[in-house]
């Protein structure tokens, strides 16, 4: 695999990590609206991030997990310090859930051999 993905990677999941805590702690009013349903908004951009972050890391894979889970975490209770928002147990569960199989998938990936650096 070309050492040039590498940092691609990187910028994709910091980029949709940042993405994902500027759009949860923007007021209601100031968040794009899309026709997807709530839960796949949610599932499909921590789907990324979670992908993302495997493909450009290679880290313990238990602690990176527990990162992820702690990150969307930290993402639904920062929403009980912002006006007008707040945080849901659903959510947390998705998010964490989608975060989790991005990283698995990358993982697989990985594992298969289709992305290897260095």
């Amino acid at each position: 695999m070309n050492l040039l993905l590498l940092p691609a990677f990187r910028f994709v999941a910091w980029t949709s990590a940042a993405v994902i805590v500027i759009l949860s702690i923007v007021p209601p009013g100031l968040r794009p609206e899309t026709n997807i349903p709530h839960d796949l908004e949610h599932a499909g951009i921590f789907l990324l991030t979670g992908l993302a972050f495997g493909l450009a890391y290679d880290y313990a894979k238990g602690w990176f997990a527990s990162y992820m889970v702690a990150f969307s975490a930290a993402v639904e209770l920062v929403q009980l310090l912002v006006p007008g928002r707040h945080a849901r147990l659903s959510d947390f569960v998705v998010d964490a859930a989608a975060i989790c199989f991005g990283l698995m998938m990358a993982w697989l990936a990985r594992s298969f051999g289709l992305f290897r650096f260095g």
